[in-house]
């Protein structure tokens, strides 16, 4: 049966739909997109070892990095002593065995490297591994 239009109306293309889809996709990419957020990594020259065990990092994992000045950072953001202080407590309450991956410069100062390790202590978190690059020939 065929439809019969008066030639008043006009025909028209409702693009509604088609503009809630492009919606849509737009907010999923743009979702998606910002779901991982690359890590900023802290430049460091890690110091050599000949004796290492590679240990596959977790999701709960935490690195402490230590520059050559002594600058502290936790996850790649800065912090202080304080703040330093703060994430680790923070971490201990939401699972008190996790792990700590200590990211030191060769030429960090140790004292800042002890200060660390202390605040960890005193913190109560006791699986403290320390990053360092393989010394060993190719």
């Amino acid at each position: 049966m065929a439809v019969k239009y008066d030639e008043d109306e006009k025909i028209e293309v409702s693009l509604t739909s088609m503009m809630d889809c492009i919606f849509l996709m737009l907010i999923f990419f743009l979702v998606s997109s910002q779901l991982k957020k690359v890590e900023k990594e802290v430049p460091l020259e890690l110091p050599t070892a000949n004796v290492t065990r590679s240990v596959k990092a977790t999701a709960d994992l935490i690195k402490v990095s230590v520059t050559a000045k002594g600058e502290l950072y936790v996850n790649s953001k800065p912090v202080g002593a304080a703040g330093l202080r703060a994430a680790l407590t923070a971490a201990r309450a939401e699972n008190p065995d996790r792990r700590i991956r200590l990211d030191g410069d060769v030429y960090a100062p140790f004292r800042s490297i002890v200060q660390v390790l202390d605040t960890c202590q005193q913190e109560g978190l006791v699986v403290v591994g320390i990053h360092t690059a393989d010394g060993l020939p190719k």
